[in-house]
This record gives structure tokens, C-alpha cells and sequence, in this order.
């Protein structure tokens, strides 16, 4: 069951979000750095595209502005009055929040979507993500899942080289979701992998 903390050999502590920890998950850096980007290209006959990395000097910085998370989702923390569907599992070092992930399934297409995972960057390279991405593959199997699914920035290369080291391979991709946005410029590309 996905209700219990788990710790690690390293330290970490692993569990379900709780209400309090509501402001260490808006707080947390989600910023990143890369040298690369993945860019998207039609093809010459407009029925698809191309995707390569390519690099970029100088590196590129981004960092997202605060997102709003909102008590459902840390549903499965607090008992069984809560949605059945979502969670957000949380990783701390020494009680200090390092990194979470919330999901959510979706019966119709037996589907967990990961909404958000991050690391703080201190905290990176340590296996962190990976092993938020069990305890998200975890409660998919429990819900039934057939599959994971996100969806990630084309410029977010640190990310994709994370996700494909995860198993998720490139399943589709959106050019005009970040329209309008200060991201406006970057594709969406989906990601999935079995749930296994």
C-alpha cells in the first residue's frame, strides 16, 4: 500500500503529502539549466515531425513561477473521505521537503498521469525522482493502471534524459499548448511507459 513512509539508504524519507506541506511543495525550485533543447520541426509534407536535440550556447536557466496546490491534492493522506484517484508522494531529507510528485489516474483510459514531479536542484542526481516514479507506478498498479503518461517541455532537456532513463519513451506532442504563456515557443512533448 502506498499509505506508509518508506525511508531509503540514503536518508530519504518517503510518504504521502499532508496538508502542512503544502507550502515546502509550492516553495521548492523547480528551475533547471541546459545546454540542449529538443526541437520540433514539420515535416516537409506536413504529415509529421521531426525531434532532435540540439545545442544552445549559452546554457539556458528557467525557472517557473510559483504554481498553487490545492488540499485535493494530497487526497490519500488524510483517510477515506478523500479522492481515491490522486496522491502526492513527497520526498524529505533530514524533514526538509526535497522533492514530490503528484498523479492522477483516470479510470477510462486506465491512465496515471504524473501532473508534477520535481526535485530541488541540490537534491538531484541522487535517485530521488526515480524512486518518486516507483511509488507513482505503485499506486498505478493498484488502481490498474495499463500505463504512465506526462507531458514535459521541449526545452526541458535534464527532464527528458531523467524520463527516458525511467523507461518513457516519446508518445506525442502539442505546439500550441504553451501559447500565451511565458514558456510560448516551447512544444509539449507527451512521454508514456507501461506500467510494470
Amino acid at each position: 500500500m502506498t499509505t506508509a513512509a518508506h525511508g531509503s539508504a540514503d536518508g530519504i524519507v518517503y510518504r504521502l503529502a499532508r496538508p502542512e506541506d503544502a507550502g515546502a511543495i509550492e516553495a521548492l525550485d523547480s528551475s533547471f539549466t541546459t545546454s540542449t533543447v529538443f526541437e520540433v520541426t514539420p515535416s516537409g509534407d506536413g504529415s509529421g515531425f521531426r525531434l532532435r536535440e540540439v545545442p544552445i550556447d549559452p546554457p539556458v536557466h528557467k525557472a517557473f513561477p510559483p504554481e498553487e496546490h490545492d488540499e485535493q491534492e494530497f487526497a490519500g493522506a488524510r483517510g477515506p473521505d478523500v479522492d481515491a484517484d490522486t496522491r502526492t508522494f513527497v520526498a524529505l531529507d533530514g524533514g526538509e521537503l526535497c522533492g514530490f510528485a503528484a498523479v492522477g489516474y483516470a479510470a477510462w483510459n486506465r491512465r496515471l498521469t504524473i501532473e508534477d514531479i520535481e526535485v530541488a536542484p541540490a537534491h538531484r542526481g541522487r535517485g530521488i525522482g526515480s524512486a518518486l516514479m516507483r511509488r507513482a507506478a505503485e499506486f498505478a498498479r493498484e488502481r490498474g493502471a495499463e500505463h504512465l503518461w506526462l507531458e514535459v517541455s521541449s526545452a526541458n532537456a535534464p527532464a527528458v534524459h531523467a524520463y527516458r532513463r525511467m523507461g518513457f519513451a516519446f508518445c506525442g506532442l502539442d505546439t500550441a499548448l504553451y501559447g500565451g504563456t511565458p514558456s510560448a515557443g516551447e512544444q509539449a512533448l507527451f512521454m508514456s511507459r507501461p506500467c510494470r
